[in-house]
């Protein structure tokens, strides 16, 4: 009986985040905004709430999620083989800032809650699910420290693109990206030719902080 009850939730989820999209332009990305968006589904304050228990954070989470879903199924006529990374990597982006401007009126407002204190965390979070979706799709196999570092970097082009887009367009966006990347990739270079690890890098600002504070 779990499956269906499953079944239930994930396709009732993607129902009030549909009623979402249409009420956070006016409504705010707020936790009013979820219970009308639960209301418009038919489902009274307390089924939203045992359905979305973080409210307006699920839904965020749930956008996210579609976005990249929608990424990917931009991004499935393309063969990343035939790409070199950089073009991998830029291809990608654009097709997850096309997939958020489907939605960009309520995209807007959850930038605002995610861009909250309390919500900083989610929107790091969100944005590194997504790097790592992109990158699964440019064909990264790295499990060492380069798996983290190309995930945290291009988790702050992607929200950086973002932030961009909505407030100056898409060419604007799209220049940004393309200057970050090049960031990167000489980045990448840089640390191929020294042979440095992200945790040596690490060790080494620890160990001259630890200096500073200490005279050692």
């Amino acid at each position: 009986m779990s499956q269906p009850r499953q079944d239930w939730a994930d396709a009732t989820e993607q129902q009030v985040l549909d009623a979402a999209l249409t009420i956070a332009p006016h409504q705010g990305w707020s936790r009013r905004m979820a219970i009308l968006a639960g209301k418009a589904r038919g489902l009274s304050p307390g089924e939203t709430e045992l359905l979305l228990p973080q409210g307006p954070a699920d839904l965020a989470a749930l956008l996210s999620r579609r976005h990249d879903a929608a990424t990917l199924k931009a991004l499935s006529a393309v063969d990343p083989a035939t790409l070199k990374i950089r073009e991998r990597i830029a291809r990608a982006v654009e097709a997850r800032l096309e997939a958020m401007a489907v939605d960009e009126p309520a995209v807007r407002r959850c930038a605002g809650l995610l861009a909250l204190p309390s919500h900083l965390a989610l929107g790091a979070r969100l944005a590194w699910e997504s790097a790592d979706v992109l990158w699964r799709w440019a064909g990264d196999t790295a499990t060492d420290e380069n798996h983290y570092s190309k995930r945290l970097l291009l988790a702050g082009i992607l929200s950086g693109a973002l932030a961009i887009r909505l407030a100056s367009g898409k060419q604007a966006s799209l220049a940004f990206v393309d200057r970050r990347i090049g960031d990167v990739m000489t980045f990448e270079k840089w640390k191929a030719t020294t042979k440095l690890k992200p945790s040596a890098m690490l060790d080494s600002v620890a160990g001259a902080l630890g200096r500073m504070r200490y005279g050692r």
